[in-house]
């Protein structure tokens, strides 16, 4: 349709289009506050731009709860300025100039889109719309019939067009596309019947087998990957991450060429095995008692805010109580206004309604009181309790974690009388001829192979106090962000209680108010 607005000017979305197409999409009341908050209306769902000789998208961005976007019969040359809009459901970018799919890789939640009447020549990037049910490129430029077997990795769709296309001229068109998306329920228009998908399947079975077989294993891979990535995140959680095993120990070790060195004297090789055997065991109690606690810890925080919900709910159900017997008699109070319309009676029931309503407010408030006590008292239960938790976690691991390096000094001291044996030999030639040669190069410095084995010795303490800093401080974040958390969530409940009471309140008086200008009502 694009080609109807070339003696037009082409526009772009400023701000005075995009506040026109609010009003015009918009009920007449939001329509009202979309003018009088300029284009400021997070609050649109849908909005149409339609046969606007629309050359490139722009300005959408104040638009971030938008689901259905109509941008047909425009002159857009390319798919941009969409990135904000990640609640879209419904695109339309039918009868544009469009020749490239692209930037739709934020649009996760897309279900049906268009592409209708376009000048595109290949399938691609649509990896992320794995929510995508309908799709229509038809009347484009494809010409690879091959290329719809991308359109696999889209597990939802259902429902296809690719009519007029070049490629729909080609024999066994339908049965080509049928058999590489079993899925489709409707093919241009078309319902896909079960004797086509039967007679699709069978004419292309060597084609199809081997993409099943695949993906089956692509899907294993990627099965395996998450399965991994899912359970580090939970290790990571329990801040217990590559605890289980040999990770830390290696770690020590690693990248030490000079103690490596020195695992060829005699003597040394019986040392490590037994010194890391200890280690290890000694890293899987920290690895199991950091998951234990994880399990304290989280069961812990669903106590609190199932408790915290428990008391909120009876508090609710009071409130609702409260109101329910106000509404009764104001209603039945503003019935008698409306019949009396003036005079004493009239004015007698307003005190009246006034004083009730200054009750409500009085009763609103106590009942807000009460609850933000009761929950503030739950608040500083819950904060003694991470504490505990926290610190006794604390004080656990920093004893585990000095195992560890008391396991490492036993290991200098053993280490340390073999190299002592080994000078003293050397000292008095009695060094066996096989004795390697670098290392008795290395011997000859008696400093040099004691500041070594102490600078080894340091940095590995170093890396053992490291993964301690590390556990230590992401217990203290813990501990920090749970409990500022349960306060904030609290302040921010209050905060809007108490808003949604004056709210409230102002509105009856309002309404109480403006009985003064009403004529009895017949």
């Amino acid at each position: 349709m694009s080609q109807f607005f070339n003696n037009i000017e082409p526009n772009i979305i400023d701000d005075e289009m995009l506040q026109k197409a609010i009003e015009e999409k918009c009920p007449e009341d939001l329509g009202d506050i979309a003018r009088k908050e300029s284009i400021n209306v997070k609050v649109v769902t849908e909005i149409q731009f339609s046969f606007k000789n629309i050359l490139k998208i722009d300005n959408l961005w104040p638009l971030e709860n938008l689901t259905k976007l109509q941008l047909d019969n425009n002159a857009i040359e390319k798919i941009e300025g969409l990135e904000s809009l990640v609640h879209l459901v419904w695109l339309d970018l039918s009868f544009n100039n469009i020749e490239v799919i692209e930037g739709l890789d934020t649009l996760v939640k897309l279900q049906d889109l268009s592409l209708y009447n376009n000048r595109i020549s290949k399938i691609e990037h649509m990896d992320t719309l794995q929510e995508l049910q309908i799709f229509s490129i038809g009347k484009n430029n494809l010409t690879i019939l091959e290329d719809v077997i991308y359109l696999r990795r889209l597990k939802s769709l259902q429902t296809l067009n690719l009519s007029g296309n070049p490629f729909c001229s080609e024999e066994h068109y339908r049965l080509f596309v049928v058999a590489h998306l079993p899925s489709l329920v409707y093919l241009d228009f078309k319902l896909v019947r079960n004797s086509t998908k039967e007679a699709a399947a069978l004419k292309y079975q060597d084609l199809t087998k081997p993409l099943e077989q695949e993906e089956a294993q692509v899907l294993a891979l990627q099965e395996a990957k998450d399965a991994k990535q899912e359970e580090l995140d939970y290790h990571q959680a329990a801040f217990v991450e590559y605890l289980n095993g040999s990770f830390l120990f290696d770690s020590l070790h690693e990248g030490d060429g000079e103690a490596a060195r020195l695992a060829a004297l005699p003597g040394v090789g019986d040392l490590l095995p037994p010194y890391k055997k200890e280690f290890v065991s000694v890293c899987e109690n920290l690895y199991n008692y950091g998951l234990e606690e994880y399990g304290k810890r989280e069961a812990e925080v669903s106590k609190f805010y199932k408790r915290f919900h428990e008391i909120l709910a009876v508090n609710q159900q009071e409130s609702k109580r409260i109101i329910s017997d106000f509404e009764s008699r104001n209603q039945r109070r503003l019935d008698e206004l409306y019949q009396a319309g003036s005079g004493e009676t009239a004015d007698s029931k307003r005190a009246q309604g006034k004083e009730d309503i200054h009750q409500l407010w009085d009763a609103l408030m106590t009942l807000e009181a009460l609850v933000s006590n009761d929950l503030e008292e739950l608040l500083q239960d819950f904060k003694r309790s991470i504490d505990v938790i926290a610190s006794t976690f604390t004080e656990n691991i920093q004893g585990m974690f000095s195992q560890c390096r008391d396991l490492e000094i036993q290991y200098l001291k053993k280490l340390m009388e073999i190299v002592k044996a080994t000078l003293k030999k050397l000292d008095h030639y009695e060094l066996k001829e096989d004795f390697p040669d670098d290392l008795r190069q290395l011997f000859k410095d008696k400093n040099n192979v004691v500041n070594i084995i102490n600078t080894s010795h340091s940095i590995r303490l170093r890396k053992i106090d490291k993964r301690e800093s590390d556990m230590l401080s992401n217990t203290y974040q813990w501990q920090k962000s749970v409990t500022e958390k349960a306060f904030q969530t609290e302040s921010d409940r209050n905060r809007a209680c108490i808003e949604k009471i004056v709210c409230f309140i102002n509105t009856l008086q309002k309404e109480l108010d403006s009985t003064v200008t009403l004529e009895p009502t017949h």
